[in-house]
């Protein structure tokens, strides 16, 4: 770099300030309206204020006692340290059975799923039917796989069928408002290029939109697929099926290891199926 280049004033050839010249001429970012710092500030004091009066209620005081009670930890963790695989055959019987669950919720949920996305999209169905069907998504999102689990046992009893259904009705409500962002995402070319060739509503659907909107709803239905893997773990807690079951009796059990035998083939399942979606994501997108 010249001598030139790095001047503190002057011009260059073509009669343009140079240098830290050229650097003082910046013009200074316009300062924001005094609404908006205030705004800011409400906000951000807000956030602070409700960590401060969550403290206790929290029980975060208690922290001290992870290292008070180091040596009930070091045996817990001892135990954790030496899995018991004798029972191994068990073990992957009941990932296996959590796997089949997570399928078959997430299948449902796609298939529910799709015509509840088309239904929520402002540019594809009216008004009319789009607000109630966002409310009706917001109830199933809000509501917990383990609380609908709770639900469809006392209906259908204890079994894989409850944790398949509550898996299928909340990620319905999740995978529906990611379907109908994508849809009001969607470029409207296509489409009314499809309507100037005389084509049908559905015709528009199919040729316009679904072209477009595919690769991310294979995208969130992968994603989903993973989670629920690890959501139908949860559910064998209540009495849902699966590998979970096993879990807490183990921990109730004071079973600590076979506890760990348990968490690692979780892991590794888990892992897998992570692996295996991004495998098919890759191909599929």
């Amino acid at each position: 770099m010249t001598s030139a280049t790095i001047a503190p004033g002057g011009l260059n050839a073509s009669g343009q300030p140079r240098g830290l010249a050229a650097i003082a001429n910046v013009p200074a970012p316009p300062e924001r309206p005094l609404t908006d710092r205030l705004w800011d500030l409400m906000v951000w004091g807000g956030v602070g204020l409700l960590l401060i009066v969550s403290f206790a209620p929290a029980e975060l005081f208690k922290v001290p006692l992870l290292f008070s009670n180091s040596e009930n930890m070091q045996t817990f963790t001892s135990r954790l340290l030496n899995p018991d695989f004798s029972q191994w055959r068990t073990y992957v019987e009941g990932m296996w059975l959590t796997v089949q669950i997570a399928v078959w919720g997430t299948f449902l949920a796609v298939v529910l799923a799709v015509p509840f996305g088309f239904l929520c999209a402002s540019n594809i169905a009216p008004a009319w039917i789009v607000w109630p069907m966002r409310r009706l998504m917001d109830i199933l999102r809000s509501v917990n796989e383990l609380v609908l689990g709770l639900i469809f046992i006392v209906a259908v009893g204890l079994g894989p069928l409850a944790g398949v259904l509550a898996i299928a009705l909340h990620t319905a409500g999740v995978l529906a408002k990611l379907f109908s962002e994508a849809v009001e995402a969607a470029d409207p070319r296509p489409v009314e290029g499809v309507r100037a060739t005389g084509g049908a509503k559905l015709h528009e659907i199919m040729w316009g939109v679904l072209p477009q909107v595919a690769p991310l709803w294979t995208s969130y239905a992968l994603y989903r697929f993973e989670s629920n893997s690890r959501s139908a773990t949860v559910l064998g807690l209540i009495g849902a099926g699966g590998i979970g079951l096993m879990l807490i009796e183990s921990m109730n059990g004071f079973k600590y290891e076979q506890t760990a035998a348990i968490g690692i083939i979780i892991v590794v399942a888990v892992t897998l199926i992570d692996m295996l979606s991004q495998a098919m994501r890759s191909r599929l997108l």
